[in-house]
């Protein structure tokens, strides 16, 4: 929860939703609690908080003026937070995340985990680079008896490592929330948060390995039955393990991401992300993690599945909770909060191809279409079913193939688009013009442009006419996606006839020529006249398929009429236009 605090320097109340109506959410009186240590002063100050045994774990400025950062833990029965003021502990931190992460079957070792970025002092005393943290707490932390008291006596962090490899040996890092999405092993954290202390004597010395005696409990562990069982309760900690605890919050080994590298990296696109939720997935072949990433003016070997623009325009995307048991994704903004499915099959279409080449460890073809995967034993009735995640392996999995074919007509000096979209987003896109039973690729120029959605001739002439095959290719699976017959028409000839059916017809510049069809015995002579004209304009070779063409066209209700008139587009291509940055939330999948 964020409250907007505007004018009053006094805590505002946290009003909590309670239920949705009518598709918005309403408040109850009755339900409305205190905002201090739970809300932010601003909507735009970073926290994070989670719930873990109705208790209230959250990371955020406590003040207006944003000076006072604290984790805080708020329950019925206990109050606990950070010390007040001590950078050691928090420097200018800006929170990403938190999360409980058991660290085994003891629910009294049950840690708290917080991400954040803050300012780190450099050996010259000055506050100018920043760090990405883990921060760990015990939940069932009580602070200390005599010292520490209503604070934590548990907290530990270390610093996160995100970086690419740069020139001369100097790795570019990826600290701020922004354009690179690391994936780290809990093994690793653990690892690091047992490992040695850090320690400097003064500010402007080096950090080092503490090699000095470490007090038993070992500082930052929790009162449990796994760690001894000894101590019934922190506040039992001898004052030797609070006060090191308190002078030696930093652990000295950093934790590597794995592989060494981000798993996605997109400094190109210029898209900043924001927001990324995390959905473990079974597929035919393993486990896979599927990425929901959220960017902030709207959106790789990760497999990049699909990108949405989830609200109606442009905004931030603050929040993505993924719901696995009711297999929906919960996105949040400024504008209000949106409800989506996890998977989206049928947007592979219904061949086996599609299906499989997406790589969607959701989604597996059935037979028939492209449709929801589902683990061995559940829904066995559907025991035929095709897909291949780590691979995309379609020439082993599917043996037969869908093609379509399409007729377009062009008029000479004007642009048209030959469209071709694979379902799969990793497939490379290649087109070919056949001359008898060869094909030669389509090479672009200032003239020719291919486009995300096809290829796009900007001036076409009578020598483009032919048939173009558009192919795909993935993992070495080629496929023919469309075939695209197209056909000139003449400028002259066109212009002339529609400027004489403007005369038959007064104003029909500003509509669709009437339908010629004998089907509609009310239109008049002159629009067969028209159709006539036309017909002998394209030519009688293929008849019933030109016919079907002008029907499609120009034959429509009058209601449909009235609203395309309304609504007609006019065609502009904007080179980088594909760039433009929208609200959406990707999805990837990161292979186990």
């Amino acid at each position: 929860m964020q409250h907007d605090r505007k004018t009053s320097l006094k805590s505002e109340p946290c009003v909590l939703p309670q239920g949705v109506h009518d598709g918005e959410f309403r408040l109850e009186s009755d339900h409305i609690e205190s905002g201090r240590g739970r809300c932010p002063f601003h909507p735009n100050s970073p926290s994070a908080s989670t719930m873990h045994r109705g208790e209230l774990f959250v990371g955020l400025y406590t003040d207006y003026w944003e000076n006072d950062a604290a984790l805080y833990r708020l329950g019925n029965r206990s109050f606990i937070r950070t010390e007040v003021g001590d950078r050691q502990q928090l420097n200018e931190p800006k929170f990403v995340g938190s999360a409980v992460i058991p660290d085994n079957d003891d629910p009294a070792d049950d840690k708290v985990y917080y991400f954040f970025t803050e300012r780190v002092t450099n050996t010259e005393g000055g506050n100018k680079a920043v760090y990405t943290r883990v921060a760990r707490v015990c939940a069932n932390d009580q602070g200390g008896q005599r010292m520490l008291v209503n604070r934590w006596s548990s907290f530990l962090k270390t610093r996160l490592i995100c970086s690419v490899a740069g020139p001369n040996g100097i790795d570019t890092h990826f600290d701020e929330l922004g354009y690179a999405v690391c994936m780290y092993n809990m093994e690793d954290i653990r690892a690091a948060f047992n490992g040695p202390f850090a320690h400097r004597e003064r500010t402007d010395h080096h950090w080092k390995v503490y090699e000095g005696r470490v007090p038993y409990p070992r500082p930052g562990s929790c009162a449990s039955k796994i760690n001894g069982g000894q101590f019934s309760s922190s506040k039992e900690y001898p004052d030797e393990v609070l006060r090191f605890v308190r002078s030696h919050p930093l652990m000295f080994q950093p934790v590597q991401p794995v592989h060494k590298r981000p798993i996605l990296l997109d400094t190109e696109g210029g898209r900043k992300l924001t927001q990324l939720a995390v959905d473990r997935v079974e597929a035919e072949d393993g486990h896979y993690n599927v990425l929901y990433i959220g960017t902030e003016a709207d959106t790789v070997e990760e497999v990049l599945l699909e990108e949405l623009q989830v609200f109606k325009v442009p905004v931030p995307i603050t929040e993505i909770l993924i719901s696995t048991k009711r297999q929906q994704l919960y996105v949040g903004s400024e504008l209000g909060v949106t409800q989506i499915r996890v998977h989206h099959c049928g947007l592979y279409g219904s061949a086996c191809a599609d299906c499989c080449l997406a790589r969607d460890p959701y989604c597996a073809w059935d037979g028939l279409t492209c449709s929801r995967y589902y683990p061995a034993g559940l829904y066995t009735k559907r025991r035929f079913r095709r897909q291949d995640v780590r691979h995309g392996n379609a020439v082993q999995q599917c043996n037969g193939l869908q093609l379509s074919e399409k007729l377009v007509y062009g008029v000479e000096n004007n642009s048209t688009l030959l469209e071709c979209r694979p379902r799969s987003l990793q497939a490379s896109v290649t087109w070919y013009i056949q001359h008898g039973m060869d094909m030669e690729e389509v090479k672009c120029d200032d003239r020719v442009i291919q486009t995300p959605h096809g290829l796009l001739l900007l001036k076409i002439t009578k020598g483009d006419a032919g048939v173009y095959v558009c192919q795909s290719t993935e993992h070495g699976f080629i496929q023919t996606v469309v075939r695209v017959t197209l056909e000139v028409l003449d400028e002259g000839k066109v212009e002339g006839l529609l400027h004489k059916g403007e005369e038959e017809e007064g104003d029909s510049l500003h509509r669709p020529p009437p339908c010629p069809f004998p089907s509609l015995p009310s239109a008049p002579s002159s629009s067969k006249l028209w159709y006539k004209e036309f017909m002998q304009l394209i030519g009688y070779s293929n008849f019933q398929r030109v016919e079907q063409y002008c029907e499609k066209v120009w034959c429509v209700s009058d209601r449909k009429r009235k609203k395309l008139k309304g609504m007609a587009p006019k065609w502009r291509y904007t080179p980088g236009a594909e760039q433009r940055a929208r609200a959406r939330a990707p999805r990837h999948t990161q292979g186990q």
